[in-house]
């Protein structure tokens, strides 16, 4: 699923055009980057968490080569989901038995 299919879901259950319902989003959007930004932590009840987390540097490797490479330390935003998502996410998921691949979707 991309955005343009989040805008269409919008716009189909608040009975407004595309167009309206991209500035929705957007606006959505838009104010959790600046809540995460600003506070580095962004919780959703029942839904998940967005926290700002600093990696430390550390020492890659060329694996043809072996020649070390620094990697400088970075921030990243990582999402740990909420226990009523991953109930929700474990109802949907089709079974193991049919062969199908299980992704965790804790981070």
């Amino acid at each position: 699923m991309i955005k343009a299919d989040i805008v269409k879901k919008v716009a189909q259950k608040l009975e407004i055009r595309d167009r309206e319902a991209l500035d929705v989003v957007d606006g959505i959007l838009d104010s959790l980057k600046d809540v995460i930004c600003e506070h580095r932590r962004l919780e959703i009840r029942d839904f998940g968490v967005f926290q700002v987390k600093t990696r430390k540097k550390r020492v890659g490797r060329n694996p043809r080569n072996k020649t070390e490479y620094p990697i400088p330390a970075r921030q990243v935003v990582t999402f740990k989901i909420g226990k009523e998502m991953k109930m929700q996410t474990k109802a949907a998921s089709p079974s193991q038995k049919t062969g199908s691949a299980s992704v965790s979707a804790e981070a």
